[in-house]
């Protein structure tokens, strides 16, 4: 009897702090716009300055096998479409996988430079569990992967169009070059 009450207590605790989450707030987003985001100096910035844009929503690390490969790719998909098609890439450092990210904002920032990345970074987020930031539970209400509602792994990408819906996700193997003619459907 003590066990099932104790599995019952947990189960309990753990719909309270869902319930404290905000969830029903990310839930009933009507599109990104309605998120706010740190950037990687830690100051507020509002989603609705993407209004317009079609992003690219990608939680990176720089010390994973997918590094070299992504960083390179997403660098050059922002030098060859932000000004021509509007495109924005948003890059959300994270520590998650195998302790991959595990820098200060400082260590990003040196990091992303040597490898020409330009677009914009945000802090270091969470992902998956309780703790997953606001966005990224959005992002994986409306387009669930192979895990459903988790992130594999670093890498993991996410389009958003215009209207900041999100139409499509990729997952950490797909590299930035080969999403291309998803991008085009929506420039």
């Amino acid at each position: 009897m003590g066990l099932i009450i104790s599995v019952f207590d947990f189960f309990m605790n753990f719909v309270a702090e869902s319930e404290n989450m905000g969830d029903a707030e990310w839930k009933n987003a009507e599109s990104v716009y309605a998120f706010t985001v740190n950037d990687i100096q830690g100051n507020p910035v509002s989603l609705e300055k993407y209004r317009g844009h079609v992003l690219l929503i990608v939680n990176v690390a720089s010390k994973c096998g997918f590094t070299a490969s992504n960083y390179k790719e997403l660098a050059e998909l922002d030098e060859k479409y932000r000004e021509s098609k509007g495109l924005r890439i948003l890059a959300f450092p994270c520590n998650q996988f195998s302790n991959q990210e595990p820098g200060s904002a400082e260590d990003i920032v040196c990091f992303a430079k040597k490898k020409n990345a330009n677009f914009d970074m945000f802090e270091k987020i969470e992902v998956n569990g309780r703790d997953a930031h606001p966005l990224w539970k959005y992002l994986k209400l409306k387009q669930p992967g192979t895990f459903g509602d988790k992130i594999k792994w670093n890498f993991s990408k996410f389009i958003v169009d215009k209207e900041g819906q999100p139409v499509a996700r990729f997952s950490p193997n797909t590299v930035p070059s080969k999403i291309v003619p998803s991008l085009e459907k929506y420039f």
